[in-house]
C-alpha cells in the first residue's frame, strides 16, 4: 500500500487525473512493463508465447483485479469474484500452449510462464509492487539461468534431426533397418521418418530422435560408422518449451 502511494505522490502537481485514477493507471503500467520483460525473453528465444502475448496476459490480469476491487466498492458484492475467474481463464490459455506429438510433450514451460505472468499481473493490479517486481526478477532468472544449467549438465532431452545419404543401395530399407537396430540398442526410437531416392545409387533417410545430449553424440558416431552411410548431417530442432 505504501509503495504505490509514494509512487503516486511522485507524479507532477499538474497531473490532470485524480489520485485514485492515477494509482490505477500506475498499476496497469507496471503490470504491462513487467509482463513485457518476461515476454521479451520468450520472444528472443522464439517461443510461441512472445512479447505481446505475455504482456497482454499480465496487463489483463491486472485490469481484472482492479475491476474486481473497484466494482465491489461501487456496487455491493464480493470484491474477489472477478479476480477469482482469472485462474481458470489462464488455465485455458496455458492448455493451448501445450503440444502433444507422438508421445512427447512440449510447451510446459510456456504454459507455466503464462500462469506466473498472470500472478504478477494480479499482484501489480492489487498494488503489491514489491511482490510483482521480485516475482518478475525471479522468473527471469529461472528462464535465463536454469535453461543453461539443464543443457550444461545434460538434464533435459533435445530433439535432433538427422539427414543420412546412403551409397550403393537400390533401396533405403537396409539403412533404416540398421538405424532402427542402433536405436533399439540405445533405447531410442525415430519420431519422424522420410525416405526417398536421390539417383540410382543413392538414397536419403531423414529422421528425428529425442534424447539427451550424450546419447545424441554417441548415436551420431555410430550412424557415421554404418557401412552403407556415405554422409550424415544433423541439426538441433528449436525447443518449444
Amino acid at each position: 500500500m505504501h509503495a504505490y502511494q509514494e509512487l503516486v505522490a511522485w507524479l507532477p502537481s499538474w497531473w490532470p487525473i485524480s489520485s485514485g485514477a492515477s494509482s490505477s493507471l500506475l498499476r496497469l503500467t507496471v503490470a504491462a512493463i513487467l509482463g513485457g520483460a518476461i515476454g521479451l525473453e520468450r520472444e528472443l528465444k522464439h517461443r510461441p508465447t512472445g512479447l505481446r502475448t505475455v504482456m497482454f496476459i499480465c496487463f489483463g490480469s491486472a485490469m481484472f483485479t482492479l475491476l474486481s476491487e473497484r466494482l465491489a466498492v461501487d456496487f455491493t458484492g464480493d470484491h474477489t469474484r472477478i479476480a477469482a475467474q482469472i485462474i481458470p481463464g489462464i488455465g485455458f490459455i496455458g492448455g493451448g500452449a501445450i503440444l502433444h506429438d507422438k508421445g512427447s510433450v512440449s510447451g510446459l514451460t510456456s504454459a507455466a510462464t503464462i500462469f506466473v505472468a498472470a500472478g504478477i499481473g494480479m499482484a501489480a493490479g492489487g498494488g503489491l509492487f514489491q511482490t510483482a517486481i521480485f516475482s518478475t526478477i525471479l522468473a527471469l532468472i529461472c528462464l535465463l539461468v536454469l535453461g543453461q544449467v539443464e543443457t550444461r549438465f545434460n538434464l533435459k532431452p533435445i530433439a535432433v534431426a538427422y539427414d543420412v545419404i546412403t551409397t550403393n543401395c537400390e533401396s533405403s530399407d537396409p539403412v533404416v533397418a540398421a538405424l532402427n537396430q542402433l536405436l533399439d540398442q540405445a533405447g531410442l526410437s525415430m519420431q519422424t521418418v522420410h525416405m526417398g531416392r536421390i539417383d540410382d545409387n543413392h538414397c536419403r533417410v531423414q529422421f528425428t530422435v529425442e534424447a539427451y545430449l550424450s546419447q545424441q553424440e554417441t548415436l551420431a558416431k555410430k550412424v557415421k560408422q554404418l557401412p552403407l552411410v556415405m554422409t550424415m548431417a544433423k541439426s538441433t530442432i528449436a525447443e518449444r518449451d
